[in-house]
């Protein structure tokens, strides 16, 4: 079990973020242990058919039998997005002390495995070069494995944040809190994970906390040392969505009467999505589902709602009856 004991100013500073380099690790962690992830088994084949061989031994050992990660490869995000390339230059600036702690920690208590043993060696020299080696091959495999479905990616991670901010708005920290994840309590001003291999509590003394929404997390994931500022990586909603075909047609009556576009526009709106999600997941442009959208709004619908610099539609209880009749989904 591990805790974060969060003050009123804690609160005040939890934060979102999505972070690429979480993002990379926790697919690491899907290429070890497939069972845990059977949403991504096709992404999984296909990546595995893309990558160099010489990279698996050194992309492996960073993954611990008990599926932990090095606290230095998943550094607490210090923007709401931060690109991979400065994630990057985090690593690279990691004291040699922390590197070896953390991949010691994240292997515990079996030895590290022979593609790591620089971080064993006497000296500073080798564990640098072990930091550029490993900073190389991430480049390599996000490049290769998560790049080009990135955009996609965010916007189902964006997608969970809105959806995690609404209830935010609702039913504040408690809300928040209770409907991340089972293994997620909240009681007396501390957050706590349960089922952790650690058991320790954290105290944010002013830290705040970072909330990382994760595609490839299957529970939360708190960093493994006491020493680093409160964070969770939890799992994101829209998973399934994220490598589903594009809706098809729809030939029922309610197709009829609005058009296949149009009944499908609806029937993804059980949620709210901004604009850009939608045409997202029809694969088309955002101008041509802003059409559909008016229409259906002008006839009640729809309804939307300003969040910050989107706005968010989702269907109203009309809406819902008419998605819920036979062949509407």
């Amino acid at each position: 079990m591990i805790g974060f004991r969060l003050g009123a100013e804690d609160l005040a500073d939890t934060r979102f973020a999505i972070s690429p380099l979480s993002e990379v690790m926790g697919s690491l962690r899907a290429l070890r242990a497939p069972a845990l992830y059977p949403l991504h088994a096709r992404w999984r084949a296909r990546v595995l058919g893309t990558l160099d061989p010489a990279d698996l031994p050194l992309l492996s050992a960073l993954v611990g039998d008990t599926l932990a990660l090095p606290d230095f490869l998943t550094p607490r995000p210090t923007d709401f997005a931060p690109a991979f390339e400065d994630e990057l230059a985090a690593i690279r600036a990691t004291p040699v002390e922390v590197v070896r702690r953390d991949l010691l920690a994240a292997h515990a208590p079996r030895p590290l495995p022979h593609a790591l043993r620089q971080a064993a060696a006497p000296g500073d020299a080798p564990v640098r070069d072990l930091v550029d080696a490993l900073c190389a091959v991430l480049r390599r495999y996000w490049t290769a494995a998560l790049l080009p479905h990135w955009p996609r990616m965010r916007l189902v991670l964006e997608g969970d944040i809105t959806y995690r901010a609404r209830q935010l708005a609702m039913g504040g920290a408690r809300l928040l809190f209770g409907d991340l994840h089972p293994n997620l309590r909240w009681r007396d001003s501390v957050l706590t994970v349960d089922k952790m291999i650690g058991h320790h509590q954290v105290d944010a003394s002013g830290r705040g906390l970072r909330l990382v929404p994760s595609l490839f997390a299957h529970k939360p994931a708190p960093p493994i040392s006491a020493a680093e500022a409160p964070m969770v990586a939890y799992p994101g909603r829209g998973a399934a969505t994220l490598w589903e075909p594009r809706p098809g047609p729809d030939a029922s009556a309610l197709a009829a009467l609005l058009g296949a576009p149009r009944t499908t526009v609806l029937r993804l709106l059980a949620d709210p999505l901004p604009t850009v999600e939608l045409a997202r997941r029809l694969g088309v442009t955002p101008s041509a589902v802003s059409q559909h959208l008016r229409v259906l709004h002008g006839t009640g619908l729809v309804t939307r709602a300003r969040d910050g610099r989107r706005v968010l539609y989702r269907r109203t209880p009309l809406g819902d009856t008419l998605a819920a009749q036979p062949g509407a989904g």
